[in-house]
């Protein structure tokens, strides 16, 4: 927005926008370690008691020996992108913009591939810094089908993950996912409609909802993650695609008599129609 090659004085430029001049000049800084590792604190926490607030997470922190308040804790919250599972008041109030649409897995039964798929994005600790990570899981196998990372929450990579897994295994008939800003915008509703894909959302802070995700999030960063203090984006990225191919190919899995995503996933695709 601000063009610092532009004749025109910056002074003048953030007049014309409205922006604060200190907006113009602003140089961001990375996070402490402190900081960090609170960060890192609460992901656990968030894991272990997905329902507690800022409050209770706050005295769960001040158990462990931190000195912080609630406000604090509820900022870095936000940061990370993540918030108390509870049925909220007025859930009703939808994002003008945004349609929400109705939750369709209830009373469904899912038993082969390509049947439901599942999205969800999460927070991913590094040494010093953190990334986002979105999946897209197919419910029936417990098989990731696409990932990627970013460090940023925004739609772009969550609709890049999409598209990888609709390119490489065909489409589902539904996708489901929460009701966060990436999953709602017209960008990424609009490229499952564009595909014919059923769209199914979250009832607002049911976690259970969409269970299996928060169990692979779980795995990912119990099994992974939280024994690997990433120093860089690079070395993140490597990690989880080791892990993951670990998880797809070789670990097994007590929900699915001990067979891996991968066999179940292979063995139960339905035979695709050739031409005569």
């Amino acid at each position: 927005m601000i063009d610092r090659t532009h004749t025109l004085p910056v002074a003048r430029q953030c007049q014309l926008l409205k922006l604060a001049r200190s907006t113009a000049y602003y140089q961001p800084r990375p996070l402490s370690d402190p900081t960090l590792a609170l960060m890192r604190r609460i992901d656990a926490l968030h894991l272990q008691y997905p329902f507690a607030g800022a409050r209770m997470r706050r005295d769960l922190l001040r158990q462990d020996g931190h000195a912080i308040g609630r406000r604090h804790v509820a900022t870095l919250m936000r940061r990370m992108g993540i918030t108390a599972v509870y049925r909220m008041p007025r859930t009703s109030a939808r994002h003008q913009t945004h349609r929400v649409y109705p939750y369709l897995l209830r009373h469904l039964e899912i038993t082969r591939p390509n049947h439901v798929w599942a999205a969800d994005i999460t927070y991913i600790p590094m040494r010093r810094g953190f990334v986002y990570l979105c999946a897209v899981l197919d419910w029936a196998s417990r098989r990731v089908l696409a990932w990627r990372l970013s460090n940023t929450l925004t739609t772009d990579f969550c609709l890049e993950a999409v598209q990888e897994a609709i390119t490489r295994y065909g489409k589902p008939e539904i996708f489901n996912t929460d009701q966060g800003g990436q999953f709602t915008s017209q960008e990424f509703t609009g490229l499952l409609n564009d595909h014919g894909i059923q769209i199914s959302m979250d009832g607002r802070g049911c976690w259970r909802d969409n269970v299996f995700v928060e169990r692979l999030w779980k795995s990912i960063k119990y099994e992974e993650v939280y024994l690997h203090a990433y120093e860089t984006v690079r070395a993140a990225q490597e990690g989880l695609e080791r892990y993951l191919m670990f998880y797809n190919q070789a670990r097994p899995h007590r929900a699915l008599d001990g067979q891996t995503p991968d066999q179940v996933y292979c063995d139960n695709l339905p035979a695709r129609r050739t031409a005569a």
